[in-house]
C-alpha cells in the first residue's frame, strides 16, 4: 500500500500528508495512531502530539513554529493556529565532517564546453549587448531586431494565426461569447532559421532600470553585477553601450571586471552615444563592432572539461510543502555528487535560510566564515524588520496554500539544497565564486533576483525546483526547472525539464533522482539538451539595488 504520510526527521512532532486525508480517520505511522481533528490536504501537516498556547513545533528536526491556542494531537497546522518561530543561533564550533557521497560512476566523466583562457570553462558561448544606463533600452532594442533573427537566433513561437483566426471570427459577426468558446488552431513552429555562427549560442541582451538615480551603491552594485556576466565562462564578449553622464560610469565597470579577472582578454567593445554623436552613427558603430565580435567568438569550440569545471547554481521558486522532501534534496545530493567531484555550488536566497542558520554556520570551514554569515544575515533581517517586515513574511500566498506556512518550514525544505557538504565560502552579492565545494551567497528570496545574481558569481547552470511551476530563466546560463510533484510535471510539462515527484511515491529515492540529475545536467552542459527555459527564450534578468526585497 502506498504511503501516506511522511515524518522528516525523528524529533518533528508533525507528519506531512503524501495524499489528501479527511477529518476522523485514523492514520497509523511507526506503530502510533492519530485521528485527524480535519481535514488534511497533501502537502500540509498536522501534529502528532497535544500542545499548549506557546509550545515548540518541530519539522526536519529544527524549530518552525509557536502553537497560539491549545492544540490536540492530529490537528492541521494552519496560518491561524501556529506562528512563525525560529531558534537563535551563532558561529558556534566547526562541524564540517561529511559523508562524502559515492562518485566512482561519474569520476572519469566530462563534458564538453568552451574553455576560456582564465581557466573557466562555459557550458555555452554568448555575447553580451550591455546598456550602462536604462536610457539605452530602445537602442539595444533596436540592435536586437536588426541581429538576432538574420543570425538564425530567433525563437518565439508565433500566436499570430491566432489573431488572424479571431479577427476573421469577429469579421463574420461572431458575438463575443461564440469568440470565447471558439476552438482556434495554434501554430507551433518556432521561427528558427539556420544559424550564421554555429558556435556562438546566441546575442543577449541585458536590459535593465538601473545605471542612473538612486544611490551611489546602486550604480556600484550594477556595475559589479554586469563585470560578472561579461567575465562569466559562457560569455565570449560584449559590446557595452553608454549614454555617458549616468551614476554607472565604464571606468566603474572596468574596476570590477579587473577585480574578477586581472588579465582580461575577451573582446570588449564600449560606446558612449554621448561622443559619437548622431543616433544613426552610434546604432551603425555598434553593429559592426557587435558582428566583428561574433566572428571572433565564432572560433571558440566545445571541448571535453572535467566535471570539476562546473558551477551550479541552486534555486527554488514558486515551492510547495513537497518541495523540501523531494526536489530540494534531490538537488541537494547532485550537490553533494559535484562537490565530491571537486565542482563548485551556489546556495542563496538568503530570507529563506532564516531558521537553519545554526547548521549552516557549524558547517563553515572557517570561524571567519561563520561570523560573516550570521553578519550578513542579522543586518539582512534588521533592514527587512525596520520597514515593517522581516523574514517571517518571505512565504507567499501560493506557498502557504501549498503547506508552506511559516518561513521557517519554507526555509527548513529550502536549505535541503545545497545537500550536507561543508561550506567553503560566504560570498556577498555579485562577489565571485573562487572555491570549489559549497558557497553561500547573499541574495534576495525573489527568485529572478536570486538567479540573477548566482549566475553573475558564476554558475554556469541552474538547477531550479518548484512545487506549483514557473518559467524563470536566464540569458546566459541554462535553468533546469524540476517539479516536486508528478501532477505539476504532467501539466506544465513544456516549462518542466525534471520530475521529482516519483521520490513522493515512492518509485524513487533521493539519490537515485540526484545522480539522475547530475547526468542531465552533463547533457546540457555539452549542449546535447537544451533546457525548457532556453527553448522559450526565457532571459529573465533583474538586478537587486539592495533594497528590502525578500
Amino acid at each position: 500500500m502506498k504511503q501516506r504520510v511522511l515524518k522528516v526527521h525523528d524529533s518533528d512532532n508533525v507528519l506531512v500528508a503524501l495524499t489528501d486525508l479527511k477529518k476522523g480517520e485514523n492514520i497509523s505511522f511507526n506503530g502510533d495512531t492519530y485521528t485527524l481533528q480535519n481535514d488534511v490536504a497533501a502537502k500540509h501537516k498536522f501534529l502528532t502530539a497535544d500542545l499548549k498556547a506557546g509550545d515548540s513545533i518541530f519539522m526536519y528536526g529544527v524549530l518552525v513554529g509557536k502553537a497560539q491556542e491549545a492544540l490536540a494531537k492530529g490537528s492541521l497546522i494552519t496560518t491561524g493556529n501556529i506562528k512563525h518561530a525560529s531558534s537563535d543561533f551563532t558561529t558556534g564550533e566547526r562541524k564540517t565532517n561529511w559523508v562524502k557521497p559515492d562518485v566512482s560512476k561519474f569520476a572519469d566523466r566530462t563534458f564538453n564546453g568552451f574553455h576560456r583562457k582564465d581557466g573557466s570553462v562555459g557550458t555555452a558561448n554568448y555575447w553580451l549587448v550591455i546598456p550602462m544606463v536604462f536610457c539605452e533600452n530602445r537602442n539595444l532594442q533596436v540592435l536586437q531586431q536588426a541581429l538576432v533573427n538574420d543570425l538564425g537566433y530567433g525563437r518565439n513561437v508565433t500566436y499570430q494565426n491566432q489573431s488572424q483566426q479571431l479577427i476573421e471570427l469577429y469579421k463574420s459577426g461572431k458575438s463575443v461569447e461564440d469568440i470565447l468558446q471558439a476552438d482556434i488552431e495554434t501554430d507551433y513552429s518556432k521561427q528558427k532559421s539556420q544559424r550564421l555562427f554555429k558556435n556562438v549560442s546566441g546575442v543577449k541582451f541585458l536590459t535593465h532600470e538601473g545605471g542612473c538615480g538612486g544611490t551611489r551603491q546602486d550604480a556600484q552594485a550594477l556595475c559589479a553585477l554586469l563585470a560578472g556576466y561579461i567575465t562569466h565562462p559562457n560569455v565570449a564578449g560584449a559590446t557595452i553601450m553608454s549614454l555617458g553622464c549616468q551614476n554607472a560610469q565604464v571606468s566603474i565597470l572596468q574596476e570590477e571586471i579587473q577585480k574578477r579577472i586581472p588579465d582580461f582578454d575577451k573582446p570588449l567593445f564600449i560606446l558612449e552615444q554621448q561622443r559619437v554623436g548622431k543616433e544613426s552613427d552610434f546604432l551603425s558603430l555598434a553593429l559592426k563592432q557587435t558582428f566583428a565580435g561574433l566572428i571572433e567568438a565564432n572560433k571558440v569550440e566545445r571541448k571535453p572539461a572535467p566535471l570539476s569545471k562546473l558551477c551550479i547554481g541552486l534555486e527554488c521558486g514558486g515551492s510547495d510543502g513537497f518541495s523540501g522532501i523531494s526536489a530540494n534534496p534531490a538537488i541537494g545530493y547532485t550537490s553533494d555528487l559535484l562537490v565530491a567531484l571537486g565542482g563548485s555550488v551556489i546556495l542563496s536566497e538568503f530570507p529563506e535560510l532564516c531558521g537553519v542558520e545554526q547548521n549552516l554556520s557549524d558547517r563553515c570551514v572557517t570561524t571567519e566564515g561563520a561570523e560573516r554569515f550570521s553578519h550578513l544575515m542579522r543586518t539582512y533581517n534588521q533592514k527587512a524588520i525596520a520597514v515593517g517586515s522581516g523574514f517571517d513574511m518571505n512565504p507567499s500566498p501560493g506557498n502557504i496554500k501549498d503547506g508552506l506556512i511559516t518561513d521557517a518550514i519554507k526555509s527548513a525544505g529550502a536549505a535541503k539544497k545545497g545537500g550536507t557538504s561543508p561550506v567553503v565560502d560566504v560570498l556577498d552579492y555579485t562577489e565571485r565564486v573562487t572555491k570549489p565545494g559549497l558557497n553561500l551567497l547573499c541574495t534576495p528570496g525573489n527568485d529572478v533576483e536570486s538567479t540573477t545574481a548566482e549566475v553573475a558569481s558564476g554558475a554556469n547552470i541552474v538547477l531550479f525546483t518548484t512545487g506549483l511551476g514557473t518559467p524563470t530563466g536566464n540569458p546566459i546560463t541554462p535553468v533546469a526547472k524540476l517539479s516536486s510533484n508528478t501532477a505539476l510535471f504532467d501539466k506544465m510539462r513544456d516549462i518542466i525539464d525534471i520530475n521529482t515527484g516519483s521520490i513522493i511515491e515512492g518509485e524513487e529515492t533521493i539519490q537515485q533522482a540526484g545522480e539522475r540529475i547530475l547526468e542531465y545536467v552533463i547533457g546540457v552542459a555539452s549542449g546535447d539538451i537544451e533546457v525548457a527555459a532556453v527553448q522559450h527564450g526565457q532571459d529573465d534578468f533583474i538586478p537587486w539595488k539592495r533594497g528590502i526585497s525578500l
